[in-house]
């Protein structure tokens, strides 16, 4: 079984090291988060299943790497950098190490983990 440390240790530069400077941004933004595998990346949320109640996602891709956030188009955004997806999503594409952003990304991951679950519900 992949884990997520597995999923970003087999990525290929840049975006291995994108998402090694990803990962303590969201672990240290969501300390009550749990980060596990979800349909073939990773994510982190709330409880024991990710899946159930999303926060946020990494998914590669070969040229970037996609961080997404499940209520993304509820963040303050005023660096304009989030992309609206479907429903309440929104993502930024990241394609060098330097695009990760430690205070900014923090930010909407606080805001996005106090949102989670509301669609669930």
């Amino acid at each position: 079984m992949t884990t997520v440390t597995d999923y970003l240790d087999g990525l290929d530069e840049p975006l291995r090291e994108i998402g090694a400077r990803l990962r303590p941004v969201i672990e240290d933004a969501l300390p009550g988060a749990t980060g596990a595998m979800w349909h073939g990346h990773p994510v982190w949320g709330r409880g024991d299943r990710p899946g159930r109640d999303p926060v946020c996602l990494v998914k590669a891709y070969p040229s970037y790497l996609t961080f997404g956030l499940w209520q993304g188009q509820e963040v303050d955004d005023p660096s304009g950098r989030l992309t609206p997806g479907a429903r309440s999503m929104a993502s930024v594409k990241l394609r060098t190490p330097d695009e990760v952003d430690p205070v900014l990304f923090g930010d909407w991951l606080r805001q996005a983990y106090a949102g989670a679950g509301r669609e669930a519900a």
